[in-house]
Formats: C-alpha cells, structure tokens, sequence
C-alpha cells in the first residue's frame, strides 16, 4: 500500500444527507459532491452509492434503500445535511431522520442552510400579529434559531453552500 491510499484510507467520512437524491441528474451531482469533499480533504458517501436493484415489490425497494442508508451513515465519521426547504418550508424528512440516526450514533453533525436568519424572521409574513400563530394555527418556536431546536442544538449549522459547511467541517476536524 503505498502512501496516497493510507492518506484516503484516514480522511474522514462524511454520509452527504438531502435532497440532492431526487434530481434528475442525482447520480452525475452526487459525484460533483464527492469530489468537492476530496478537495477538503473528507471521503463523501453518497447515498445512491449504494447497489440496490429494484424488487418485484416496492415495499421491498424501499426497505432494501433503507437498510443501504443505514450502512452508510454507520460507516460515516460523520453527516454533512442539506436542510433548506425541500417542499414546503422545512427540510426534508428522510434527511433530519438521517441526522437523527446520526445523532445517536455519535457522529457529528453539520447542516447548511441558504437563509440563516431565524424561524420567527423567515415565517414572518405568515404569523399573524394578533395571535402570534402561524397561517396553520400554531405557534412557531421563537429561540432565535434558524431550525427548530432538535436540528439546530445538536447540529453545526452553517448559513451558506455545501461547500462552506465542507470548509466548516474540514476545519473543525483540523483543530
């Protein structure tokens, strides 16, 4: 073995949550992805690394997608997670339970964000001033985080690109 695949053997792994998965060109922007974290020195997992063949049953698939996640986020050091709004105005479920499933299993855990300002800020125009309620009725969290807090207190989050909490995290793991 020589000294170039002890280097990529001890880089840091890092399970890359979000969306990304459900673009037309996931596979090709995967790849982008993985090769950023080379660049900062961190071995992307991508979650369509994976082998999964479509079974007869889709129930199946989605168990068999599942399970192949799973082993990914095991083999990471640690989650790297796209939580901007993905359909709606909060991240997407599979990607916070990933973080969730991170979580408690101790790795550590870093999400960006385009707009960091906080939750009560970005659903403003939606509160009614009267009631202080959100256009559902309910009351929107007011701690001054830009997520709710079981995403923003466990995690590193960074206002900005994949790319900053790329440079975030490789410094974090420097010091």
């Amino acid at each position: 073995m020589n000294s170039n695949d002890n280097a990529k053997q001890k880089r840091p792994k890092a399970y890359l949550a979000g969306f990304e998965v459900f673009r037309p060109d996931a596979a090709e922007y995967g790849k982008r992805m993985k090769a950023l974290c080379e660049q900062y020195g961190l071995e992307g997992l991508y979650p369509l690394d994976k082998e999964i063949q479509p079974l007869p049953d889709r129930t199946d698939t989605a168990k068999a997608i599942f399970e192949g996640n799973i082993r990914l986020i095991d083999k990471a050091d640690l989650i790297i997670a796209n939580l901007n709004p993905f359909r709606g105005v909060e991240p997407d479920s599979g990607t916070v339970f990933e973080c969730g499933y991170g979580y408690a299993r101790g790795k550590k855990l870093y999400g960006y964000i385009a707009d960091g300002r906080e939750q009560q800020q970005k659903l403003r125009a939606d509160i009614d001033p009267a009631a202080g309620t959100y256009k559902d009725g309910m009351t929107v969290e007011n701690f001054g985080l830009p997520l709710n807090l079981m995403l923003a207190i466990p995690m590193e989050i960074v206002a900005g690109t994949f790319e900053d909490c790329l440079r975030k995290a490789a410094q974090d793991l420097k010091a």
